[in-house]
């Protein structure tokens, strides 16, 4: 492996995806790291904590001396196998700890001393994750300040706004990068980021976009403060309070089918794959008719009743002959009489905000050959 240099060329480490190795304790990979990460700590969580006691009350050389009594034989072999089979993998990678000092050059001369050169990034977690921060500013004021426009694609629920996101190159998938559908029944499988790998994710995204398309409008889905538990950040939320909006315009049954195919056909399969079929089968039916009764208020009594039964039997048909259908005249209900007067009551407030209406085709040809004025 040819020697590299240690980096803090942030912006070509995230446009490039480049692989990451962390060697920070699991406690502090859990709170916020980047994509293309893994974590293989030098330290675990009790170590970590003992070090960093020493470190405070008898000083660095105290800490060093209490961390090599901790690298063990057995601990040392175990972390120099990991490292040398990631460092495989990803030759093009960089290691990095919290601050890029001492656990990181640490780690590099472990590493080193088995013939292996490894660059760590200069700063650490604490310099890269304070450039995705400002760069996050940084484009909330451009769109701001209008130095490029930002465009929503808005539409009732089910109307497949993220389906038209996903067809336009220049745009964001907001609800992608959170791991949520944004709706009551948004929530999937896996586990949703932490606050702080959200917005990492977010900010890499739009520096990508911004590299690839530097001029142009940009292109998101119409969202509320929260995607399920990703807050978007303030100035970003705040630019998308005044943005123009591209409303998506898709008739009732198709809006059932494709709720229906995102809500159930496709996520079904994605709990039993997760947890087995009777499991699956049991956390899905669990996750349906808890969001119905996190909502059970809004419907009011009579509606969650009828909805509960309805569901109910669908889902027992469902796990039954595998037919979903039984969840259309449900899946009408909650569009019609639940997600639509909220819609309603919202536009009335932002109709002077609408610069497009059309279908799923029509907005995307639009939203094309949009030019900025």
């Amino acid at each position: 492996m040819s020697k590299r240099d240690n980096s803090e060329d942030f912006h070509t480490l995230f446009l490039q995806d480049t692989p990451l190795l962390d060697v920070r304790a699991p406690v502090e990979f859990n709170k916020g790291a980047f994509p293309n990460t893994i974590n293989i700590p030098l330290l675990d969580d009790e170590q970590r904590h003992a070090i960093g006691t020493r470190y405070k009350e008898q000083g660095q050389d105290a800490a060093i001396e209490l961390g090599w009594q901790l690298a063990t034989p057995e601990i040392k072999t175990a972390r120099l196998s990991a490292w040398q089979a990631h460092i495989a993998k990803h030759p093009e990678g960089y290691l990095y700890c919290f601050r890029g000092g001492l656990r990181s050059n640490l780690s590099q001369q472990l590493i080193a001393e088995t013939g292996i050169h490894y660059p760590l990034i200069k700063g650490g977690y604490k310099a890269m994750r304070r450039y995705l921060i400002d760069l996050l500013d940084e484009h909330s004021l451009a769109l701001q300040e209008k130095q490029r426009p930002l465009i929503l694609v808005s539409g009732r629920t089910g109307s497949g706004k993220t389906r038209v996101i996903n067809r336009l190159a220049r745009s964001v998938d907001l609800e992608g990068l959170a791991r949520h559908r944004g709706s009551a029944f948004g929530r999937r499988v896996e586990p949703q980021p932490s606050q702080i790998n959200f917005e990492n994710a977010l900010s890499i995204a739009l520096l990508k976009l911004r590299h690839t398309f530097p001029d142009g409008a940009l292109f998101s889905e119409d969202e509320g403060r929260m995607i399920g538990s990703a807050a978007l950040p303030l100035g970003l939320q705040s630019t998308m309070q005044q943005a123009p909006l591209a409303v998506l315009e898709t008739p009732l049954e198709e809006r059932i089918d494709i709720a229906l195919e995102e809500y159930v056909s496709a996520a079904r399969p994605e709990y039993i794959q997760a947890f087995g079929e009777e499991q699956g089968s049991l956390k899905f039916r669990e996750q349906i008719l808890g969001n119905l009764d996190r909502i059970r208020r809004r419907l009011g009594g009579d509606r969650h009743k009828q909805l509960l039964s309805e569901f109910s039997a669908a889902l027992d048909e469902l796990e039954r002959s595998g037919c979903a259908d039984g969840f259309r005249s449900g899946i009408a209900i909650l569009l019609s009489d639940y997600y639509d007067p909220m819609y309603d009551y919202q536009q009335t407030k932002r109709d002077g905000r609408v610069i497009f209406r059309g279908d799923k085709d029509a907005v995307v040809d639009w939203a094309q050959s949009f030019q900025p004025m």
